[in-house]
């Protein structure tokens, strides 16, 4: 068997080392957009162009028409330097239970709401166009949302939000927020996401129970008897990203409320499916612009 390859680190000496200022910031950004040159509208053909002294703008040499690499991107007329646009992407990207932006706060000097705004626009790029899970794959809901003394928790606690993910064992995962966990809701988005005749493992919950009606292998694991593995079957894979998830919010941002959410699934979720390859993860998540 082929032996993975490791990815690759990429420390706080490389970034110091590749994005020292603004200027090295906005050539990367330059580069990555316009990797063959930059198309001039106006001459109708790539040709050179130069740096306007003190602006985030890039001027044709031979007509003058300007371009800026920023539009566009979540870097638009932001009044944030550069440099901590891509220190918060370094943060986001080289940790595994997240990084907040009260942490954010201190260590560059902007306001909360610059951070919080900041995390959030990072977080829109963090989504995957999976591809259709083949193979053996794991459904399984949850709950997340703040702890109440005396309440009841797990299915239909008060305050929770509901969670559905789909892990495609030794492969990626989606999660989604969802109003309930019905079949109704839940059903559609196992057929958006998995391959007909796809063997299905999941616990005992009622809504799983006609996932054969719908063309699918299905074996399932008895939790509330305190099964948890019956041969084959098991959900341990989709429970280890739900304890990852719970443990970096509660840990790191101690609260998330429903609207946004899925923004922060987006980003456990990126960094699990993106864990394998070579590439750093830095770089994968500062390609996203």
């Amino acid at each position: 068997m082929k032996q993975k390859s490791k990815q690759q680190k990429f420390t706080s000496k490389d970034f110091g080392k590749y994005f020292p200022n603004d200027e090295a910031c906005l050539e990367w950004i330059k580069n990555h957009r316009y990797p063959n040159g930059i198309l001039c509208v106006s001459c109708k053909k790539i040709t050179k162009h130069h740096k306007i002294a003190k602006r985030p703008v890039y001027e044709c040499d031979r007509c003058g028409h300007q371009v800026s690499p920023l539009a566009g991107t979540i870097f638009h007329k932001t009044t944030t330097p550069l440099t901590i646009w891509f220190d918060a992407i370094h943060e986001i990207a080289t940790t595994r239970t997240g990084f907040s932006a009260k942490a954010l706060q201190r260590k560059h000097g902007v306001t909360y709401k610059t951070a919080w705004r900041m995390f959030n626009q990072i977080r829109r790029l963090l989504t995957d166009n999976a591809d259709i899970f083949t193979g053996e794959v794991e459904v399984d809901e949850t709950y997340i949302g703040g702890h109440r003394k005396h309440c009841k928790t797990g299915r239909g606690a008060p305050g929770k939000t509901a969670v559905v993910g789909i892990a495609q064992r030794q492969g990626k995962i989606v999660s989604n927020v969802v109003t309930d966990v019905s079949r109704y809701t839940v059903m559609p988005l196992i057929k958006k996401n998995v391959a007909k005749h796809t063997m299905i493992y999941t616990d005992e919950f009622v809504t799983y129970f006609t996932l054969d009606k719908y063309g699918y292998g299905h074996e399932q694991c008895n939790h509330a008897k305190e099964e948890w593995i019956n041969g084959n079957c098991h959900t341990n894979n989709i429970e280890g990203f739900w304890s990852l998830v719970k443990r970096g919010i509660s840990g790191c941002y101690h609260a998330v409320s429903p609207k946004y959410l899925q923004l922060y699934l987006n980003e456990y979720q990126f960094r699990y499916n993106h864990r394998l390859e070579e590439t750093p993860m830095f770089l994968t998540v500062l390609n996203q612009i």
